[in-house]
């Protein structure tokens, strides 16, 4: 972009980022003290219960990050760090390694305010792409980050991170979609004034096939990828099912590694993520991520 395009791009998005901040009832700043880094493994810790021996990160791994230019900050409500994110400088731009907020915020739209600092910060800094990854087998974090943010999944990654021992992740493969986020693109402005990009199953057209579905059981049934767009449903609660039956948790595992892993690979695009719970799968695009 010219200068005086980005200028205006930053402009817009720190003051989206300030609106999204205040809508939710927090204050983000930047860390850079041991202190804060100390309190912020507490946040982190308090999420993810990781074994005390095996922390997620260290304070002072996140002070050098901090100190080196990376994006480390907290997010503070009625002056208390309920939240925090670390993202570091890679080869697409940004890379969103972690984030999270603890019990006391969730359902404020917190996130959206992280991901809306991130977007401006990023902004400010000719930094034009953020990459992350999320479990797709979890439904609310596939809709916030493919529909409310309106990144777009670039690659399946199986087993990404082996085998974790924090309890959310305890006990399951490690399956991983990266996305990217392009931070001027039409779907992450029209995020930042809050218009989610919406699909839905009854606008995949005729030639829709359903690639992944329930059964009456509950359990995942593979089907049909021959369509222009393939729909792939995964479960609505996959974190309790976890819980209450890990076998059938990793049949699901399995089956959209098999189908959404499957297609991804061959190159189609992931275009979207209904409010229902289906990926929508375009196998006439190209994936350009």
């Amino acid at each position: 972009m010219s200068g005086m395009r980005a200028d205006a791009a930053t402009a817009a998005a720190t003051a989206a980022a300030d609106l999204a901040a205040q809508r939710a009832g927090v204050t983000l700043r930047e860390l850079h003290g041991l202190d804060e880094m100390h309190e912020a493994c507490r946040v982190l810790d308090r999420i993810w219960r990781p074994d005390p021996g095996n922390p997620l990160i260290t304070p002072e791994l996140l002070r050098v990050f901090a100190h080196s230019g990376s994006y480390v900050v907290g997010v503070d409500r009625d002056g208390r760090m309920v939240g925090f994110c670390l993202g570091f400088l890679a080869s697409a731009g940004l890379h969103s390694h972690i984030a999270g907020v603890d019990d006391s915020v969730r359902g404020r739209n917190v996130g959206f305010a992280v991901k809306q600092h991130q977007r401006a910060w990023a902004l400010a800094r000719d930094i034009t792409t953020v990459t992350w990854t999320f479990d797709p087998l979890i439904s609310r974090n596939a809709y916030f980050n493919l529909a409310k943010l309106g990144a777009a999944p670039s690659e399946y990654l199986a087993d990404f991170y082996g085998a974790m021992q924090d309890e959310v992740n305890a006990g399951t493969e490690t399956d991983r979609l990266m996305v990217r986020w392009e931070l001027t693109g039409a779907h992450a402005v029209g995020s930042a004034a809050g218009t989610p990009r919406v699909v839905t199953v009854d606008g995949a057209g005729a030639h829709a096939v359903v690639g992944l579905d329930a059964k009456p059981d509950g359990s995942p049934v593979v089907g049909r990828r021959d369509g222009d767009t393939v729909l792939v449903r995964i479960p609505a609660e996959a974190e309790e099912l976890r819980r209450t039956d890990p076998p059938l948790a990793r049949e699901w595992r399995y089956a959209l590694r098999e189908v959404l892993g499957g297609l991804m690979a061959e190159g189609h695009t992931v275009t979207g993520f209904t409010r229902d719970g289906w990926y929508v799968i375009d196998r006439h695009q190209e994936n350009q991520a």
